[in-house]
């Protein structure tokens, strides 16, 4: 059974989801702020975290960057302010998707079981082979990344995004191809997310982000991870 842990300081919305969310078979724990969400998450061990921004200790974007130190769990973020700024920060500090709230349960379920889809087929795929381009290798059965001999730390999306453009080197993929194959079939978020992701893997992968190498932007279109006669 897959676990969620719930974190808002709204008991109506803790019950309604936890209801619901026990309907559709999960098992379900909740935290009403954001020092009790961390603690939670080591005895709970969710599979995936609806995390409200506005909580009444510290914010879900400092929740979210504390979980990313040590945890890959995917995590939905639940904002009500609508604002852009809001929505690219949560993205930046780790979030895996968000959710402008007010929002159905419907749609908070497709998002849930899109994302812990996409977390299933990435435990599946142990018949992919490493990859090596360069300074960079990428290792998809241990879900590790090394530049020279330095393992870089990547959360789940950056990981997932990197190993579609590295077993694709050399070929432009198109943002909505690139969507799909990270995000699943079902995501409806903003497109965006893509480009913030993109930014991150940057900083981290090459050696000026500024004048990137291996990760080019293809105007128009979407992304190429430069090929190996061009990297040698």
């Amino acid at each position: 059974m897959m676990r969620i842990l719930l974190v808002d300081d709204e008991p109506l919305i803790i019950d309604s989801l936890s209801y619901s969310l026990e309907r559709e078979g999960f098992e379900v724990s909740s935290a009403m702020d954001g020092m009790q969400a961390l603690e939670l998450v080591a005895e709970f061990k969710p599979d995936l975290i609806v995390l409200d921004l506005l909580l009444p200790d510290i914010s879900g974007f400092e929740v979210c960057r504390r979980l990313r130190e040590s945890y890959t769990t995917p995590v939905i973020m639940l904002t009500a302010l609508g604002e852009e700024i809001d929505r690219v920060q949560g993205l930046e500090v780790g979030a895996d998707d968000y959710l402008a709230k007010p929002f159905s349960f419907r749609e908070l379920l497709a998002r849930i079981r899109a994302t812990l889809r996409r977390v299933e087929l990435d435990r599946k795929a142990k018949h992919e082979q490493p990859v090596t381009l360069k300074h960079l290798s990428l290792d998809p059965t241990a879900r590790r990344v090394f530049k020279k001999k330095e393992e870089l730390q990547l959360s789940a999306r950056e990981f997932d995004l990197l190993a579609a453009l590295m077993s694709n080197a050399g070929r432009a993929m198109s943002r909505d191809e690139l969507l799909k194959q990270v995000w699943g079939v079902e995501w409806i978020g903003d497109p965006r997310t893509l480009d913030v992701h993109v930014r991150w893997l940057r900083l981290k992968v090459e050696d000026d982000p500024a004048i990137p190498k291996y990760i080019q932007t293809v105007r128009g279109y979407g992304y190429r991870f430069a090929g190996p006669e061009e990297l040698a």
